[in-house]
């Protein structure tokens, strides 16, 4: 009887654990229920509100001008407003926006979703020097933001949502269907980079080495010798030519 009772104790005890797991993850990613908002222990920690919920202050287009009028801040986020195009991908008044601020090692939170068939990304450690670099992406990588069931992208290796774009795949994958909130976490210490999606380390590298340069030399990016090579820069959210949403956009200095 004694064993019994043993027994059933040590399954309650484990379907408890199990319960008090799953709850200590959706915290991680819901730690806050409040848009655009820091906690106290966010505070504490020393985080910082990259985006106020109501305006673009620290934010401007790369090259230096201000905003564009494609992206609007309306329910609590920043979005992009897909119009007419030109430049290729981008919308005529939009453009990639990045950062007032540059940063080293950093840990970077932000939710995303993407209107159906869209496509987009955050891009880091961009030098925002456009004698050199016309578009901000020939310098900084970036975590992809994609509807991996509709976009043309999704079907190339590396191009997927949560990939360290044309490097990395990111694995398992997390991402939810368009049009639904996603959390995200890049984080950048010491050389070492790690991605979030949905509480689940996707993406983990070193950054900066032999290992770095050579899958580089492989990528796209190969004939671009700026990318990769900056290790303080600014932070980016991309404009390719579709509707995406960004909020609780959150970055702490490591």
């Amino acid at each position: 009887m004694l064993a019994k009772k043993i027994g059933l104790g040590l399954v309650v005890a484990t379907a408890l654990l199990a319960c008090n797991s799953n709850n200590a993850q959706k915290t991680t990613v819901n730690s806050n229920n409040t848009p655009n908002t820091l906690s106290a222990q966010e505070k504490k920690e020393g985080w910082k509100l990259l985006f106020d919920g109501k305006s673009y202050k620290g934010w401007h287009k790369y090259g230096g001008q201000a905003v564009g009028t494609a992206w609007v801040v309306n329910d609590n986020s920043i979005h992009l407003d897909a119009g007419s195009k030109t430049n290729d991908w981008q919308i005529a008044t939009g453009g990639d926006i990045v950062t007032d601020e540059a940063f080293g090692d950093f840990h970077l939170k932000y939710d995303w979703k993407v209107a159906e068939g869209g496509n987009s990304g955050v891009i880091f450690y961009i030098h925002e020097d456009t004698t050199k670099y016309r578009w901000g992406w020939q310098t900084g990588p970036e975590m992809q933001v994609l509807d991996n069931e509709r976009h043309s992208d999704a079907k190339i290796h590396k191009h997927r949502a949560g990939d360290l774009y044309d490097l990395i795949a990111s694995s398992p994958e997390t991402v939810k269907p368009a049009t639904e909130w996603n959390h995200a976490e890049i984080k950048s210490e010491k050389g070492k980079l790690e991605f979030y999606l949905n509480g689940t380390k996707v993406v983990s590298t070193t950054m900066w080495d032999d290992a770095w340069r050579t899958m580089i030399a492989g990528s796209k990016f190969k004939d671009m010798p700026g990318f990769g090579t900056y290790k303080n820069g600014k932070i980016s959210l991309q404009d390719h030519g579709d509707k995406v949403w960004y909020r609780n956009l959150k970055i702490r200095k490591l």
